[in-house]
């Protein structure tokens, strides 16, 4: 039984966190406040290799400097070689979206990006039910 329960509240707290204003009916308890944006980054359609290796060493030297900076917090290649995955330290989409926008291949108009915000994982609160307030 406690284990139907807890499969229960899990999915539902998931689909929260994946909903920026939370489907209705849920309790914002279970929407985390942002802590950092999760970036996906990967090359418009119909752009070549060639194009972003022209600018790649300027993106590489600006990257790091924002790693350096404190701003991007981890940063990945796609494990399917599409692109580039970022954490970056932001509250809102729109910080990252400006973060961002400072590098080079998105000066070029060369990379699509996507927006996650993240934060606590909010089922957690189920461990310490005090938190709930």
């Amino acid at each position: 039984m406690k284990e139907t329960q807890e499969t229960a509240v899990l999915p539902a707290a998931s689909e929260a966190q994946s909903q920026s204003g939370g489907p209705s009916g849920v309790p914002s308890v279970a929407i985390p406040k942002t802590t950092e944006v999760l970036v996906i980054e990967t090359p418009k359609q119909g752009v070549i290799p060639q194009q972003i290796m022209a600018v790649i060493s300027e993106e590489i030297r600006a990257t790091v400097k924002l790693y350096l900076d404190g701003k991007i917090r981890q940063w990945y290649s796609r494990g399917d070689g599409k692109g580039v995955v970022f954490l970056v330290d932001a509250k809102t989409e729109d910080e990252a979206r400006a973060i961002m926008e400072t590098l080079p291949l998105a000066k070029e108009h060369l990379m699509d990006h996507q927006y996650i915000p993240v934060g606590p994982l909010m089922p957690l609160r189920a461990l310490n039910p005090g938190a709930l307030q």
